[in-house]
This record gives structure tokens, sequence and C-alpha cells, in this order.
């Protein structure tokens, strides 16, 4: 599981935050992969870990509570996934595994790729997606009965729509052709030219082609998109306290010590536990995580994180607010406007 990457195309949230505990409906991303790797029956996880090694492992723990014995592998710098599968090579000794970027989603799982590739048993799994921007992947050339005949990092010219998605599966062969590699134009080494060693080598490569819900949770538009996707498909439960004067439409959740008065929640909507939502209007798509302070706003699809204080400032909509930020009204003075805006910020301003 690779939980290394510094997330720069999240900050300033990232800053300051692992990208990989970015929650997505009060759940952390990479904690849906974890999920998935259990339901696939593996047990041992090695997670690479880089700078934000400490919070990553704060949360993830042994691995317990996941049904997992997870080992950390600190990795000094993001050097591409090959170099990943590189620092582990110790621990996966001469097993199959699974290599699963850990800011990725994919919905279903991975059971059907991992019970193929031990029913099959090539040298790598590939999983593919179709992609309507094939150039800014890493994409796969076709044969016939999912032989991969080729694979190829963000071309200029793909030969097809099918990328990468971000779970492979390996046998130890893997380990011989990441041997041969030199690092890429990106100075990385690069996990596609390790796939394409294994085609040259006549090593036989196979995919399984997925048409449900996939991102790689590099943006805010994918997260909030995976804000949507997941909160399509919870169950209402209330286990705070809503007082008559709040209205509820559809499925919201409302975890335990959240206190909600004189307000409208539009669901699919979560509330995480000891958050207090007065007189606003959430929802729907909306998330707001533990011990958030929400009063006289107006929240749509949006994801705020724990801790957040947000006060009479009206409609917010496709935003992710950071843990203990604070949204507060400023002085009424026309077109001017004051900042304190992290490195790397964005700030769209009506006028």
């Amino acid at each position: 599981m690779l939980a290394g990457g510094v997330g720069s195309r999240m900050r300033p949230i990232t800053h300051t935050s692992a990208k990989q505990l970015i929650p997505v409906a009060n759940k952390p991303v990479l904690f849906y992969g974890l999920e998935a790797i259990r339901e696939a029956g593996i047990r041992e996880v090695g997670i690479i870990v880089g700078s934000t090694a400490p919070e990553i492992e704060l949360a993830v723990g042994d691995g317990s509570q996941f049904g997992l014995d997870v080992t950390y592998l600190p990795q000094d710098a993001p050097r591409g996934l090959a170099h990943a599968v590189l620092i582990a090579r110790d621990y996966l000794g001469d097993d199959d595994f699974v290599m699963y970027l850990g800011d990725n989603f994919v919905v279903g799982g991975i059971n059907g790729v991992v019970e193929r590739f031990r029913r099959e048993r090539p040298h790598a799994q590939l999983m593919l997606t179709r992609v309507k921007e094939p150039h800014a992947f890493g994409i796969a050339e076709m044969g016939q009965d999912g032989q991969v005949l080729g694979v190829e990092e963000k071309p200029q010219y793909p030969k097809s729509d099918l990328a990468l998605v971000g779970v492979y599966v390996f046998s130890p062969a893997v380990h011989e052709a990441i041997a041969e590699l030199k690092p890429s134009w990106r100075n990385e080494l690069e996990i596609t030219e390790a796939i394409q060693w294994l085609i040259d080598q006549g090593r036989p490569v196979k995919s399984t082609i997925i048409t449900g819900f996939w991102k790689d949770t590099g943006n805010l538009a994918d997260m909030l998109d995976m804000n949507r996707f997941v909160l399509e498909r919870i169950d209402s439960e209330v286990s705070g306290s809503v007082s008559a004067d709040t209205e509820i439409i559809g499925r919201v959740v409302v975890g335990p010590g959240a206190v909600i008065s004189g307000s409208r929640i539009v669901g699919p909507v979560v509330v995480g536990a000891g958050s207090v939502v007065r007189n606003s209007r959430l929802g729907p798509f909306t998330s707001i995580d533990c011990d958030c302070t929400v009063i006289d706003s107006d929240i749509e699809q949006s994801i705020v994180l724990r801790g957040a204080f947000i006060d009479g400032v009206g409609r917010i909509e496709m935003s992710m607010i950071g843990r203990e930020a604070r949204v507060v009204p400023g002085p009424r003075a026309p077109k001017t406007f004051r900042f304190v805006l992290g490195d790397h910020s964005e700030v769209r301003v009506g006028v």
C-alpha cells in the first residue's frame, strides 16, 4: 500500500495533512483501500510512508482495527511506483503481492482481480478503465483475451483509452524487471517500464477492465466526486440530537453527541460525532466531520474536516474546509478583500 506521496495537487490541505487521510463521507480514503485488501483475503500489508509517516501510523496503527497485520516501510522521497516496490523487496520476499495506491478508490473492491491472478497465474494482472483523456494516464495496448501488448506512461499519442487503475497484482518476476530499470525523465523508477520489461521478456501480463466507479483522488474535484458517490449509498442513522424544529429530508447520518437545531438537512449528508449545526442548511452531498461547528450557514456538495468552525458566511458549495479552519464574516468594505492564504492556494472571487 503506497501512502508516501506529498499530495501537491491538494495543497494547501496537504501542507498539514496526509492526502491519503483526507476523509470521504467522514472516512479517510486510505481506509477504503485497506478494507478492500482485507476483503480480498489478504492479511499482511506493508505501507510505504514518507514525510507524513507519523500521521499515517497514528491513524492505522498495527492494522488490527482492519483485521490486518501492518508493517511500515519508510521512503525518503517519492521516487516512482517501482521504487516503492524496490524498497519493499525484503518485506515481500518471493511472495506474490498486490500493489495498491493509497489515494485510489475502486468500487467493488479487488476480489475479482486477485482471484483471477491466482487462477491464471500471469506475472502481472492489471486493472484498467476507459478514460476520456488517455494522454494523462498510464495506458495499455491490448491484444486478445485480455493479454497486454504494451504499456506507456502519459503517451502523447495513446494507443487506447484504457488507463491503468492504481491496483496491480505481481509475481516475484517483477523484481527482476525493476532491477533492470533506470530513472525516467521524471527521475523516477516507473512501474509501467517494469511491466513493459515483463512483456518484452515474454512474461504473461493480463488485465481486467472495470466499468464501475474509480477515482485517483488527487484533486478537489475528484475528492468531491468520490464523496458524492459514497454518500449516495449511505443508510440513515441518527445517533445524535436533532431538535423538533429541524427538517431532515432523505438519507442523513448524525453521529453520537452531534447536536442539530433549527436547521434543514437535505440528504445525503453525514454529520460527525460531536458536531454542532444551528440555524443552517446542509446538503445535499455534504460531509461534516467530527467536532465541527456550523452556524447560520448554507453548505452544499462540500467536505468539512474535523474541528472546522463556520459561522454566518451564507452559501458555501463545491468546497473543502480544512481541519480547525475558521470561516467567518469579515468587515463589509466594498470591493475590498482580505486574505491569509497557504502556499499554492486558489481563490475565486465574484466581482
